[in-house]
């Protein structure tokens, strides 16, 4: 096989594309469908929670469509991250809309599973044995951090794929999966060189996002030869650029260069761009190393309690001007009249700080207006609830010099004004595990799926 055709309908499964893209893909012929179904970019909440963040009706729109295509064809898809996070109870989810997918169509499908998830256990073994690192920026791993976190999985990559890719099965379902390897490990089966297969998985998880304009809701196509990869958009209102290559492949990155992964890193140094039609670029010089210890990241999120929010805007210039004032008087009387319990009170300010918080260059107010966040979290609901609300009072009649108003600081959109979050998550792992056999932790499943309707 000189080449293989690969289709990625959207950035995540659920976010949609349209009818037209996808037969456009399949009229030009494929060889497998891939799409990425989650990330942790939402944050470590729906890891915890064990809930999707995409929204099952829009999840089950999209498989309708890609499975349809598949069969029809007679081509794999492949599903990586299921459910958004990856867990077995977020593949579980994704197997479910698959199964009625296909019980409504009155067809079964040969199904590979792969769950993801690792055992706490496992993780303090490891930890005990020396094969636990954290990334950058991320604390020493403990014991009590494992115990304290609900659940935890590891991106799994090619390796842990190609057991799957055997007997040919109709859908491959992934737990937590190295995105690009989703596109990769079919190309790698069939004797492809790792290095632009990864590189070209890389560009096709965001689906059309690297395009011009970009979207993360259309289809687009990679094709893979031995040494390079070209990309084409399947909608004519799209384009690929070098530019718009070059930068998606800049992406998520920490090195302009390098971009590690199970197993290995990707070796960018010598990649080439080169626009050979219209709306198509094709990409060569990518390599892959592999490390001389092979290592997955795990990911672990655990709870830390409960969050309440009100949101707010204030418009007079002497409170902004003084609203580092405002909020240190908040602070005080929050302590002063609930002692220190173990609380976080925390304001966003929106047109100032907002969103970049201490790391915000200009942490000036231009405008006329600001809004504000009081975000608060603590051990239970109620203390959140109590201390949200009485945070939120006492900045709407704080006094600061120079107030001329005495009806009121702030105007609230909503009422009641304050929300109950419920519970709040954090990533408590976020470490890399070293491994012997990466395919141990990770054994595949076979069944089949769907029926009669």
């Amino acid at each position: 096989m000189d080449e293989m055709r690969i289709l990625s309908p959207s950035g995540i499964l659920g976010y949609g594309f349209p009818r037209a893209s996808l037969e456009r893909g399949l009229a030009g012929g494929l060889d497998m469908i891939g799409v990425d179904a989650g990330s942790t970019d939402p944050g470590p909440a729906y890891l915890g929670m064990g809930k999707c963040f995409v929204d099952r009706a829009a999840v089950k729109r999209d498989l309708e469509l890609l499975i349809a295509a598949a069969l029809g064809a007679r081509i794999p898809l492949i599903i990586g991250t299921a459910g958004g996070s990856g867990a077995k109870v977020h593949v579980d989810g994704c197997l479910g809309v698959i199964d009625e997918v296909l019980r409504a169509m009155g067809k079964t499908a040969r199904a590979a599973l792969i769950y993801c998830d690792v055992p706490k256990q496992a993780v303090k073994d490891a930890l005990k044995q020396g094969r636990i690192r954290p990334l950058p920026f991320a604390p020493k791993l403990t014991a009590q951090a494992v115990t304290r976190t609900t659940r935890i999985v590891a991106q799994v990559g090619v390796d842990m794929l190609l057991p799957a890719l055997e007997g040919e099965p109709d859908i491959i379902v992934a737990g937590r999966c190295y995105d690009p390897a989703v596109f990769a490990a079919l190309p790698v089966a069939r004797g492809f060189d790792p290095g632009p297969a990864l590189h070209m998985g890389k560009i096709l998880e965001c689906g059309a996002i690297a395009a011009t304009p970009g979207s993360g809701r259309d289809c687009v196509l990679g094709v893979l030869r031995k040494d390079s990869f070209r990309l084409e958009s399947l909608n004519p209102e799209r384009r690929f650029t070098v530019d718009s290559v070059a930068a998606h492949t800049l992406y998520e990155k920490s090195h302009p260069y390098l971009l590690p992964g199970p197993g290995g890193h990707l070796d960018l140094s010598e990649c080439r761009f080169e626009q050979t039609a219209p709306g198509v670029v094709q990409v060569s010089g990518s390599r892959f190393v592999p490390a001389p210890q092979y290592a997955v990241k795990l990911e672990g999120a655990a709870r830390v309690g409960f969050r309440t929010i009100a949101i707010a805007g204030a418009r007079d210039r002497i409170m902004i001007e003084r609203l580092d004032d405002v909020y240190a008087g908040v602070r005080a009387a929050v302590e002063n009249n609930f002692g220190q319990r173990p609380y976080r009170l925390n304001f966003r300010t929106y047109g100032r700080d907002g969103v970049m918080g201490a790391l915000e260059p200009k942490p000036t107010v231009e405008g006329h207006e600001v809004g504000i966040i009081f975000d608060v979290v603590a051990p239970t609901q109620k203390e959140a609830d109590t201390i949200c609300g009485f945070a939120r009072s006492t900045a709407l009649h704080y006094g600061y010099p120079g107030r001329v108003a005495t009806a009121g600081n702030l105007a609230f959109p909503f009422s009641p004004s304050d929300v109950s979050m419920g519970p709040v998550y954090e990533f408590s792992v976020y470490h890399l595990m070293d491994l012997d056999d990466p395919r141990a932790l990770f054994p595949v499943q076979r069944l089949t799926l769907g029926g009669q309707k």
